[in-house]
C-alpha cells in the first residue's frame, strides 16, 4: 500500500511539473553571448521545453532576429523566473526538433 501511495504522489508531481513549468533555452546571441537555460512559470504559449526560436517558427514558420529577441523579451516579461542555469544545446535541439538557427 505504501508503495502504491508513494508511485501515485510521484506520477502527481511529476504530472504538476510538466504542466507548470518551462525549461526554456536562451542560446547564446549578442545580448547573452554565454547563452542560458532557465526554468520558469509556464505560460498558454510556451512548451515543457522551449526556446525562442521553437515559438517563432510554430507562430510564423521562421526564425528572424526581431522574432528572437520579442519572443525573449515577451517571456521574461510574462513570467517568474525560478531559475537561471548554464545554456544547454541539448536542451535547445529538443525544443526546435534537432534544427539549430543562425545565431
Amino acid at each position: 500500500m505504501k508503495k502504491a501511495l508513494m508511485a501515485a504522489g510521484i506520477a502527481l508531481l511529476c504530472l504538476v511539473v510538466y504542466t507548470q513549468i518551462t525549461i526554456f533555452a536562451v542560446p547564446p546571441i549578442g545580448a547573452v553571448p554565454e547563452g542560458r537555460t532557465v526554468i520558469m512559470l509556464r505560460l498558454n504559449k510556451t512548451n515543457f521545453i522551449d526556446s525562442a526560436d521553437a515559438m517563432c517558427v510554430r507562430i510564423q514558420g521562421y526564425v528572424n532576429l526581431m522574432c528572437r529577441g520579442m519572443t525573449m523579451a515577451g517571456v521574461v516579461k510574462a513570467t517568474t523566473i525560478i531559475a537561471r542555469l548554464p545554456y544547454s544545446d541539448t536542451i535547445y535541439k529538443i525544443s526546435t526538433g534537432g534544427e539549430t538557427y543562425e545565431r
